[in-house]
């Protein structure tokens, strides 16, 4: 399929006219339907974009009550009690888009700048410090001052760094949509998943929304999974600003971008992420009528966990800790801990440059002894970017069930690497008792004792053990 083809494709899937329809349709859900619906989220089997279409629209609170306690359910089942962290590492604010919700946009006046190598090097020995692992990288798009040269010597740079306590091991991209061969460029430095987002489904509020620069282009912008699949990239990752537009709107257009791509490759999103609009240098937000309010944005999040069980949902320091708390109880599976916000900010984070502000602004090691503290395993794995279980292969794994056999044996020989290089001794004993507590739930007897030779292995000062 060439590229037209493929942007015909993903543009006749994501049609204006189709989600008004469906959304309306969905008014008449029966009880019994949404019943049905919701049996089938309960076996694990995913949803259509119809029937998330239904749950949006329900005002029961019967229903309500039952996405909640199926999403925990999912959440439990697939996921267990594990968490994965990461952090983003801005490196260039130069951007000549004019996006009305970003602090980026062109017309802001601030100094901009991109990292040199060398600073990068500062900012990732300092990420490394934490005990971070797993990055996003983040940049404006300005083809002249950060084109995609500059973003893959900024992984090769990173790569190239090693630590006595080892290294950054998988960096996840997001840059704006580009180009097959610069898609092929980025899957060949190694990345993890290229991630996107799409900001809002909604045509005319995006063209509202983005009122210059490449990124005006609704259209291109749609397509970029297709060009980054077609280019090798196995795993993506979307969202939208919830905000900007009906958020049911949005819920749709995702669903419907997810099953594009499943349609055309065999697989959808690795991950979706779920950022509200949030305060920003330039941003008046009295001009975003649909803001969401805390019930409707966790109910937002039940549903999505609900139609993509087997999909990573992320959420960043933009919500609360309280917020936090709650969301990973019925469905995210990804959070950011310690970020900074603005290029060059875990070197001087007193500077004010940011793309948006933080609401969790503890430090990493407080947010993962915090996640300890609450019966969460938090998890530094990367070992499947790093043994080819990505993209339709994952999917396989995980709905198998058979990823579990993989994920909490790494997410706790993650965590007892990290307490052993970065932890005080008392978090160290705290951490043993969850992994102690956490290993009867390794139901395979060989990978039991895989996961006891890994953590003795660490305990004998031999790093990165995975399976």
């Amino acid at each position: 399929m060439n590229q037209d083809d493929m942007a015909a494709t993903a543009l006749a899937t994501v049609d204006d006219a189709h989600i008004t329809a469906c959304l309306r349709d969905a008014q008449n859900a029966t009880d019994e339907e949404i019943g049905a619906i919701l049996d089938r989220a309960e076996r694990f089997e995913g949803l259509s974009h119809h029937d998330v279409a239904a749950l949006l629209c329900t005002k029961s609170e019967i229903h309500t009550r039952r996405i909640f306690d199926i999403a925990g359910k999912i959440k439990e089942h697939i996921y267990g009690d594990r968490v994965v962290l990461f952090a983003p590492l801005y490196v260039s604010d130069y951007c000549v888009n004019k996006c009305a919700y970003c602090g980026f946009n062109c017309e802001n006046t601030f100094g901009r700048r991109r990292l040199t190598m060398p600073e990068i090097e500062r900012e990732v020995r300092i990420l490394e410090s934490m005990g971070h692992k797993r990055l996003a990288l983040e940049a404006g798009e300005d083809p002249v001052n950060c084109p995609i040269d500059y973003i893959l010597d900024c992984l090769k740079t990173i790569y190239a760094m090693k630590f006595n306590s080892g290294e950054i091991r998988r960096v996840n991209v997001n840059i704006a949509s580009t180009t097959v061969e610069n898609y092929r460029k980025l899957a060949d430095a190694g990345i993890g998943t290229y991630i996107l987002f799409q900001e809002t489904y909604h045509r005319a509020t995006y063209e509202k929304m983005h009122l210059g620069g490449p990124k005006r282009s609704y259209d291109y912008h749609l397509t970029a999974f297709h060009r980054a699949m077609e280019g090798g990239i196995d795993d993506v990752g979307a969202g939208v600003l919830f905000g900007l537009y009906d958020p049911a709107y949005e819920v749709i257009g995702l669903m419907l971008h997810n099953e594009a791509l499943e349609k055309r490759f065999g697989v959808g999103f690795h991950t979706i992420s779920t950022p509200r609009l949030c305060p920003a240098e330039g941003v008046d937000q009295s001009d975003y009528p649909h803001m969401l309010g805390d019930d409707e944005f966790k109910r937002i999040v039940a549903i999505i966990r609900l139609a993509v069980p087997f999909t990573g949902m992320i959420i960043s320091t933009r919500e609360s800790q309280q917020m936090r708390r709650e969301l990973i109880k019925i469905g995210v599976s990804q959070v950011s801990a310690g970020s900074a916000v603005e290029v060059g900010g875990y070197g001087a984070r007193e500077t004010h440059s940011e793309q948006f502000h933080v609401s969790d602004c503890r430090a990493a090691g407080e947010i993962i002894e915090w996640l300890l503290d609450e019966g969460v395993v938090p998890s530094f794995c990367t070992a499947c970017y790093r043994t080819g279980r990505t993209g339709d292969r994952f999917m396989a794994l995980a709905k198998s069930g058979n990823i579990k056999n993989v994920c909490l044996p790494n997410a706790l020989m993650s965590l007892w690497e990290y307490a052993l290089d970065y932890g005080s001794d008392s978090f160290r004993e705290k951490s043993r008792r969850v992994i102690d507590a956490q290993m009867a739930n390794i139901g395979r007897n060989a990978v039991r004792d895989r996961t006891r030779e890994g953590l003795a292995a660490l305990d004998a000062g031999r790093h990165d053990q995975f399976l």
